[in-house]
């Protein structure tokens, strides 16, 4: 029997599992990696990034690098959230001819289903990689708070990456599935979500082999990324005090330091204290200037007690 591909198509990460022996299974991607960044580029060459390679120039290319699509997809060019994502993205959108939106990347207009159909291809082609099989079908899951339009563009863009859609699926439901909740009966359970990009919190009621969504909040603007960026400004006024040197008008730096960060703040999920070490970041009349810090958990906590708190 042919696999269905289940994926997590995210705001800032993506990620495909199949079940295996009765349990479901992540797979990793090309990378090695068990999720994708949602982020499609075209280089300053002109060749399409998907994924990682994407990011890792998202800061010396932004205008061409394409992220966070998910807040774009299935929604009006005069929703609220477009306007206040407008003010915020580094590439250009426009409105579309049916009053969608359109985003600029290279020398073309696309749809924000077109981009993250250039996710779900890769994770296709990652997928008939991995497995040596062709995948044909798959489910994908969207947010709770998602309606009809940003549903059916979501379904859209799974069909233009060659997916025969099965279904569309809540995320809290899936989580709930994922770890066999619907075999209880009369449970009231919570599934809370901290993404990449995204906040999400869903009161769920399980029973009689159902999910049924009750409830659903969240923030549609709060992520990891709001940490790595707070990290990022405090180490960069950190070192400007250290060296005299704004690192933040430098691309490449820049690019550096972000990647650092987020590695960062990930060992501080384990360990009390890490370091970031960057040689050769900048330099002045005297040299090269290398980037020698310690960060400890702590000091990341009172940087987004505003967020958690």
């Amino acid at each position: 029997m042919a696999k269905i591909l289940g994926i997590d198509l995210g705001t800032t990460n993506s990620a495909m599992a199949v079940v295996s022996g009765g349990e479901p299974m992540i797979l990793e991607n090309a990378e090695g990696n068990r999720t994708t960044p949602s982020i499609v580029s075209v280089s300053r060459a002109g060749e399409r990034l998907v994924g990682l390679l994407a990011k890792r120039q998202a800061i010396t290319n932004p205008q061409n690098t394409v992220f966070s699509v998910k807040r774009l997809i299935g929604r009006k060019f005069s929703d609220p959230e477009v306007e206040r994502d407008k003010k915020m993205l580094p590439y250009e959108i426009k409105q579309g001819a049916e009053g969608g939106v359109e985003i600029k990347m290279g020398d073309r207009w696309y749809k924000p289903e077109e981009i993250s159909a250039m996710v779900l291809a890769k994770i296709k082609a990652d997928t008939e990689a991995k497995l040596g099989e062709v995948i044909e079908e798959a489910v994908i899951t969207v947010p709770a708070y998602f309606d009809d339009s940003q549903r059916q563009a979501t379904k859209n863009a799974g069909e233009i990456a060659g997916f025969k859609v099965r279904r569309i699926i809540n995320e809290p439901t899936a989580a709930a599935l994922a770890y066999g909740l619907n075999k209880q009966n009369n449970e009231k359970i919570v599934v809370y979500d901290f993404g990449g990009g995204t906040f999400d919190i869903s009161v769920l009621e399980v029973g009689d082999n159902t999910v049924e969504v009750k409830s659903t909040g969240g923030d549609t603007h709060l992520g990891g990324d709001d940490f790595d960026k707070r990290i990022n400004e405090y180490l960069i006024q950190e070192y400007k005090k250290q060296e005299g040197i704004d690192i933040s008008k430098d691309p490449l730096a820049l690019q550096r330091l972000k990647e650092a960060v987020e590695r960062a703040k990930h060992e501080l999920s384990t360990s009390l204290e890490t370091e970031i070490n960057l040689p050769y970041i900048s330099s002045d009349a005297s040299g090269p200037k290398h980037f020698l810090m310690k960060l400890k958990r702590a000091k990341l906590e009172d940087l987004v007690k505003d967020y958690i708190g």
